[in-house]
């Protein structure tokens, strides 16, 4: 690679995705959570004290849906699945024997209040489970595998939070971690497709110019990326600063 001259990169990326990934605010998503945990469990000793009151009348299932917002175990489900909650029903069950799903009992029997199923549904849609999350990223990762994952997870360059038991990935987040990438170069991967262009550079040299901010990237999750656009720009400038050293 020519020396003495320096390129200028012209290339302005503005992305929205990666901006809304890094002012991802964890601590909000938890205080939002508790604040929701506190309604839910002031809804569920209203609901808990109705309930009560509903086995002296002997009220059907039909009337403690309809008329009280409770669900049997098995309408419960239902009403997940409805709403495209995918879990199969000895999942479901098993959370409701671990108390992971709230409910309450009127006589002998299990019933869930829709505020707890609406939760549900509410939180599938801004979250995805660890696993979900492995598999959405992997379609733009295939090399990833599930135990390396985790250690992003662990090491906090994958976001996540915990809601009681169960740790979760915000939606945002894996859907930005995907979009870089479709669209950005780790460095690795960016001084290969130099090597590719003809272009050679050790790595050391490569991350000196990423140091100085001589070619722009993004920190994320701990790592840097060059967006496409901008390693076009990088490979197609060094191309003709050969041609003219040449000349």
């Amino acid at each position: 690679m020519p020396r003495g001259r320096k390129i200028v990169i012209e290339t302005d990326v503005n992305d929205e995705l990666v901006s809304n990934y890094k002012n991802l605010d964890l601590g909000r998503i938890r205080k939002d959570r508790t604040r929701v945990e506190k309604n839910l469990s002031g809804s569920l000793a209203t609901v808990f004290k109705a309930a009560q009151n509903l086995y002296k009348q002997k009220l059907g299932e039909e009337e403690l849906k309809d008329g009280h917002r409770l669900y049997s175990v098995k309408s419960a489900y239902d009403y997940l699945r409805g709403k495209n909650v995918v879990i199969s029903f000895r999942a479901f069950g098993g959370r409701i024997e671990r108390g992971t799903i709230p409910y309450v009992k009127v006589g002998r029997k299990r019933y869930i209040p829709q505020d707890v199923l609406d939760d549900i549904c509410n939180t599938k849609a801004e979250f995805y489970t660890v696993k979900e999350a492995y598999h959405e990223y992997k379609k733009s990762n295939p090399k990833i595998n599930f135990r390396a994952f985790i250690g992003r997870i662990e090491k906090g360059s994958v976001p996540s939070v915990k809601f009681g038991t169960r740790r979760l990935i915000p939606r945002e987040a894996v859907e930005a971690l995907t979009h870089v990438s479709n669209n950005y170069y780790s460095v690795s991967e960016a001084i290969k497709e130099l090597h590719k262009g003809g272009i050679r550079i050790k790595r050391n040299a490569f991350e000196r110019r990423l140091d100085r901010g001589r070619i722009p990237h993004e920190k994320i999750g701990g790592r840097r990326y060059i967006h496409q656009n901008v390693l076009s720009e990088l490979v197609e400038k060094e191309v003709a600063l050969r041609k003219q050293g040449r000349g």
